[in-house]
């Protein structure tokens, strides 16, 4: 009697699970916030009492929220897209222009979301600022956490060590966690102004990995 031949099953695709984390979680945050704000629910007069406590204008919180101005952290991301460029066409990989192009078209996306988004809320800003409107997302956290974590994600695959790629994540979440600090220690920004700008760049930064992820050449992915 022949033996009937075994199908073979169709390849799973690959759980969604950690992708609707680390994309759906901080989009979904980042609507209920934005919401609360235009609405001016519950949350924004929870975080005005919170900057109240928080605020406290130093020098060094001055100084820490200028590693936010685009004059600090664009040039580091233009470094680094310069060495990953020369080093990519020097090695000779296919399409080494990649990701340098979506790093910077990502960093050109900041200001396209962040303004019509400030313009959008019309939340005040922090007694401590002068009068005025626009305060809600922070242009400056968001441009750290995509200047230096877009630096970061095209220097990674380069590093040979895995104690260098944790340094490297540290240094960045260190500058990143600064400038945030230094916003609110300062009183340029209400605390919800910051995380709301964590939940979009998060959401950035996941799509720059994920299409770094799929277009590195073979050898180098992780």
């Amino acid at each position: 009697m022949p033996v009937p031949a075994r199908q073979e099953r169709a390849p799973s695709r690959e759980h969604p699970g950690p992708l609707v984390v680390l994309l759906g979680l901080p989009a979904l945050l980042f609507a209920l916030i934005t919401w609360q704000v235009v609405a001016d629910g519950p949350l924004p007069r929870l975080d005005e009492r919170l900057s109240r406590v928080l605020v406290n204008p130093d020098r060094f919180s001055e100084l820490l929220s200028d590693l936010g101005n685009v004059g600090v952290a664009v040039p580091v991301l233009a470094v680094a897209l310069g060495y990953v460029a020369v080093r990519g066409h020097r090695g000779g990989t296919g399409r080494w222009w990649l990701p340098v192009v979506a790093a910077a078209l990502l960093m050109a996306l900041v200001p396209a979301l962040v303004v019509p988004l400030k313009e959008l809320t019309d939340r005040p800003g922090p007694p401590v600022v002068p009068p005025g409107t626009g305060y809600y997302p922070s242009g400056h956290t968001a441009t750290a956490a995509v200047a230096y974590g877009g630096a970061t994600l095209l220097l990674l695959p380069g590093l040979r060590t895995a104690l260098a790629r944790r340094v490297l994540v540290a240094v960045c979440a260190v500058l990143v966690l600064g400038v945030s600090y230094g916003l609110v220690r300062r009183g340029y920004h209400w605390p919800l102004d910051v995380v709301a700008s964590w939940c979009l760049s998060a959401v950035l930064l996941t799509s720059l990995w994920l299409f770094l992820a799929r277009t590195a050449p073979p050898g180098r992915r992780r």
